[in-house]
């Protein structure tokens, strides 16, 4: 008998599932799709592309973010100091600019939204809601004047550091070499910067910041923190991801971890796959030295395929960090347009359903899914606010 039950209501929950898988697209539409890192405005200046149009190339563009269900994008403003010479403030205006002359162009479609308020009134009017997220310190350069100007902007959150550090912050990339353990985390100027942006209501993001710059800013924020696109250390252990010890320390501020789509950061056979498979397919001219992104640039759409990290890598780097942080605490950080491989059937903006699919198939509840795919970051916006 009681074995009968057990079959019954096993039967009776595959058959959920099934049903809420056949019903996904439905079920994502009815959701705040919020992606919170998206990386397409950098690519737009410089590769002079009208991103309110469909495009052939990339993983972004105003069409696809529609047929995504996409209701809030964040679009990141990021600048690399060596490339742009006039300035990093300057480049970060500059990316605003751009930004803000699509969404004139495209005003049906789009609205900029500069606060929560914002972004509820332009999803009552059926638009996407645009926001800025400054990725990287340096675009402040070490001014908090200039803080404050990129916040009135529309600036919803700076990213402190990429991967260099900048004068008042360590990096990831830097505190996992060899760097002398008395220069890591926030100076005294870092710190100040962090009670400004908390005054602001400026979210403080720690993706790309190292371990003790991790720890320095929790121990000043007054507000609930930011990852905005990394994954869990545990399972891909690479220096963007967040180790068990910070995901607590996460958990125990209030703040989001956004799940980040790159294939090297939620498989670590990855960049051994892509080696493999480039060298086969290009042969003895093979140059090994070549990044990951021009390696996989050369690769047929087959071989891209092949060597994207599976959805299912995704999934488990979203159930390990909702074991630990818990279902409150987990959201979306793509980084389209930021990065060479996402996991497969996950290539653009426009196959956002897809993940709600995978998540339903994994039995998260409908409830749990919108908490993930939008409102866990909209609350901690909005807490940032307060």
């Amino acid at each position: 008998m009681i074995k009968n039950l057990l079959f019954t209501g096993l039967c009776l929950l595959t058959l959920n599932r099934m049903t809420y898988s056949q019903e996904y697209k439905q079920i994502h539409a009815d959701m705040i799709v919020v992606d919170g890192h998206n990386d397409v405005i950098y690519e737009s200046i410089f590769g002079g592309k009208d991103i309110g149009q469909r495009l052939s190339t990339g993983a972004t563009d105003l069409p696809r973010l529609k047929e995504g269900g996409v209701d809030v994008q964040v679009f990141a403003v990021w600048s690399d100091d060596a490339k742009w010479k006039t300035g990093a403030f300057e480049h970060a205006n500059a990316q605003i600019d751009a930004l803000e002359k699509m969404i004139a162009t495209n005003a049906e479609d789009i609205a900029l939204a500069k606060s929560a308020a914002d972004i509820d009134g332009i999803l009552k009017t059926g638009k996407i809601a645009a926001i800025i997220g400054v990725e990287g310190g340096n675009m402040i350069e070490g001014s908090i004047d200039k803080l404050i100007k990129l916040h009135q902007r529309g600036a919803k959150y700076l990213t402190l550091t990429w991967n260099y550090n900048v004068p008042w912050a360590s990096c990831a990339a830097m505190e996992s070499g060899a760097m002398d353990s008395k220069a890591k985390g926030l100076t005294d100027h870092g710190k100040a910067i962090i009670r400004k942006m908390n005054e602001l209501g400026m979210l403080v993001d720690l993706s790309h910041g190292g371990e003790q710059t991790f720890y320095d800013v929790l121990a000043v924020s007054s507000k609930p923190i930011l990852v905005s696109h990394s994954n869990a250390y545990r399972l891909c252990p690479h220096f963007r991801n967040l180790k068990d010890e910070q995901l607590e320390a996460l958990k125990k501020n209030g703040g989001v971890i956004g799940v980040n789509f790159y294939s090297g950061f939620l498989d670590p056979t990855y960049e051994t796959r892509l080696k493999k498979i480039y060298k086969k397919q290009v042969g003895k001219d093979a140059d090994m030295t070549k990044s990951t992104w021009s390696m996989y640039d050369q690769l047929s759409k087959e071989a891209k395929y092949e060597v994207d990290a599976p959805l299912s890598k995704l999934l488990d780097h979203i159930d390990y960090l909702v074991r630990k942080v818990g279902i409150d605490h987990v959201a979306i950080g793509s980084d389209f347009d930021g990065i060479e491989s996402a996991p497969q059937g996950l290539e653009d903006v426009s196959k956002f359903p897809l993940l709600t699919k995978g998540l339903l198939e994994r039995g998260y509840k409908k409830g749990d899914i919108a908490k993930i795919m939008g409102q866990n970051f909209l609350r901690i916006l909005k807490e940032n606010e307060r």
